[in-house]
This record gives structure tokens, sequence and C-alpha cells, in this order.
């Protein structure tokens, strides 16, 4: 079965306007199927295969004149060095809509492809399926959102009914930390498992690199060097705080967040949905879960993801603050299904400071999305596309 993603239109159009198209997201997140589902007629080439890796190793004129005038070049950063020939060819014909070229390890491969391909690429970021694209397939109606979060959102885990735990030790084991290993060189891969599971235990909340080095028994350069690949390979992201035109007096933390909470649920021990019900981390996660959904309708939409917090040294936040450069808009984000009128005094409290809102929203766990006192109240179902 295959899912039409939010962002294939936007594929379809950028193949038309950039000579090469330049997929990346995590592992298991559905780019080769939706390259050959959108683009069937184009000829396939996996770098994961062994002959095709070392012909386009030993061989890359070679290699490319086999792929022929358009192609699909799937997981691209196991052979790096071939960009720079897909480069000459592309500045050869100089025609549109050649290569589509996929990697889930963008630490490996942006800095080749802003280098080679600058000005020659369109950059298209695919995460596991939001819920508006769940909607189109499955009746969440009468779902729980402790069962969506434990879940998650990686296509197989869904559509093949996999078991979430056994599905994500595998894809911890097979993808995540092979990744990191090549990546890093990671001898005590012990020490990093404790690592993650640290991380998980902060998903939605400042990251205090000290704190986990101490824990880890590591110091503080390699957290940061660790958390830049998980980032690198969509397992994290990091959400730095805002302060243009506010306030100098914040906290500078980023925020921490796993861009699936079926891997964080995971790395959390917990096993069944019903876990999350009195979980006293389902705050935290249920954040994770807005977040990850505010960041898919932006990558799917080809936007950029301008997403901030702002928290003063007063502990007055808001969770989430979209840039526009000359405005912006603001989100709070309440996992209680009861809305309540206190869930508005953050957002109340930027509108006192000099800056150009544009629109305000509120998040819950309820069931009903109306307005009130000048905020969108929005339903767990219905995020906002910022």
């Amino acid at each position: 079965m295959y899912v039409k993603r939010e962002v294939q239109s936007e594929i379809i159009r950028l193949f038309s306007q950039y000579p090469v198209i330049t997929i990346t997201g995590p592992r298991q997140s559905g780019k080769s199927t939706m390259c050959r589902a959108v683009f069937p007629k184009l000829p396939y080439f996996s770098l994961e295969d062994i002959d095709h890796r070392t012909f386009a190793i030993e061989d890359p004129r070679g290699f490319l004149k086999r792929c022929g005038k358009r192609a699909i070049i799937d997981e691209i950063q196991r052979v790096p060095e071939l960009i720079s020939y897909i480069q000459t060819k592309v500045d050869q014909t100089n025609d549109n809509g050649q290569f589509i070229l996929t990697g889930s390890r963008q630490f490996d491969l942006m800095e080749i492809i802003t280098q080679s391909l600058a000005g020659r690429t369109a950059l298209v970021r695919l995460l596991p399926f939001s819920l508006r694209e769940i909607k189109t397939f499955e009746d969440i109606e009468s779902e729980s959102i402790h069962k969506l979060i434990f879940r998650g959102f990686y296509p197989r885990i869904i559509l093949e009914k996999q078991l979430p735990h056994e599905a994500y030790s595998f894809y911890l084991n097979t993808y995540v930390e092979r990744d990191v290993r090549q990546i890093l060189k990671i001898k005590n891969l012990r020490i990093f498992d404790i690592f993650l599971r640290l991380c998980a235990g902060r998903t939605g909340q400042l990251i205090n690199y000290s704190e986990i080095a101490n824990e880890c028994g590591i110091d503080v350069k390699t957290v940061k060097s660790w958390l830049s690949v998980l980032e690198a390979g969509y397992i994290i992201k990091l959400v730095s705080p805002y302060y243009k035109n506010l306030n100098k007096r914040l906290i500078k933390m980023p925020k921490l967040y796993f861009l699936d909470t079926g891997l964080a649920c995971f790395l959390l021990g917990l096993r069944k949905s019903d876990h999350l019900i009195s979980h006293p981390l389902f705050g935290a996660l249920f954040e994770t879960y807005v977040i990850g959904e505010l960041l898919k309708g932006a990558y799917n939409h080809i936007k950029n993801d301008d997403l901030y917090f702002f928290r003063d040294n007063r502990g007055r936040e808001i969770d989430v603050v979209h840039d526009n450069v000359t405005s912006i808009d603001i989100l709070e984000i309440k996992s209680s299904s009861t809305f309540r009128t206190s869930f508005l005094k953050g957002l109340n409290y930027i509108k006192t400071l000099p800056a150009n809102i544009n629109s305000a929203y509120l998040v819950y766990g309820g069931d009903e999305s109306y307005e009130r006192d000048g905020v969108s109240i929005r339903c767990w179902q219905n995020i906002p596309i910022m």
C-alpha cells in the first residue's frame, strides 16, 4: 500500500525547475518508496546495493552513463564522491529534472551537496508520516493520543501493524547505532545507549550538556558531538531560544525534541500505550508530538523550520515562536484534555512585549477547536501549519 505524501506535489514541481532534487530524512521515513511511486518510469539505483556501490566507486562516469538522462540514486551518502561527477554531467546539459538523490545522513551529505550542487539542487526533507497523512487512510477519530504517541509515525510500523517496541528495537540496532558507529567510531555502544536513553528522558526540555556528560561519564564536547550526529540523522531536533526584539535576559540553552515519539517511548522503556496515561513525561511527549507535526508541516511545504521557544529568567515562556521575519506566530502546548483560561497566561504575556504578532495558537489534548480571546484553540488532531 502506497500512501500519498504531502510533499510529493512540491517534488514534482521542483523536478521541473531544478536539475537535481536532494531528499534527506531519517531511514525508513519513506523516501525511496515515494520517489519510485511518484516517478515510476525513472531508473532506480540504490547505493546500499553492493554491486551498484562498487560500480559507482570504481567507475563513476560509467555508472552515470548507465543511469541515462534521468535517474533516482538512493542513499547517495554511501558514495559522496559521485556528487562531483553529477555536477559535471548536470552542467554539460543544463536541463532540469535530471537526478533525484536521496540520503539518510545529512551530516555526511549536506556539506558536499552545498559545495558541489549549489544553485543546481532543490532540498527536500521527508520525516515519517504526519497526522494529516495518516488521516487519509486511517480513521483516527476514535484513537487516543496516548496510542498515537506510543506507536509513533514510521510508515512501516503503521502500515504493517508491527509491534512498536519490537520495531524500534530493530530500528535502533540496525540503523541508528550502525550510522553512529560509522560516523563517530564509538567503541563502547553501552555508553551511547545510556546517552540515548538520557536524551529521551529530556525530550521537550532544556538541555544541560554538563548534566548529561556527568551521568554518562563523558565530556561536554563529546555530548555536543553526539547530539549533532543525532540531529543530522533526524533522530532529534534542537530548538533555540528566541530573543529578537524581546528581552535579553533569556534562557540561552536549547530545548531537545525527538522527531518521533514512538522511538522516544521505546527508549524510555514504555511497552504499552496505557503506560502513558499516568506517566510523568506524558506532557513532554505530547509537546514532542506537536513540535514534530509543526516541523513536518513546514518541510512538506518546502518551508524553513523557523521555530523557536521563548523563556525568560523569571520562568515566563512560550513553547513555540515562529519567526516570519517581520512578524511572529506564537503557540502554546498543553497536554490536558480540558481547556483552562490559565493556559493563555504565556500568550497574553508575550502580547505585552514589543513584538508584531501575526497569529496566536494553543494546542491542547482535547477534542474541540474554536476561537477564544483572540487565540485559535486547536485540538491535538488539528495542528496548524506555520
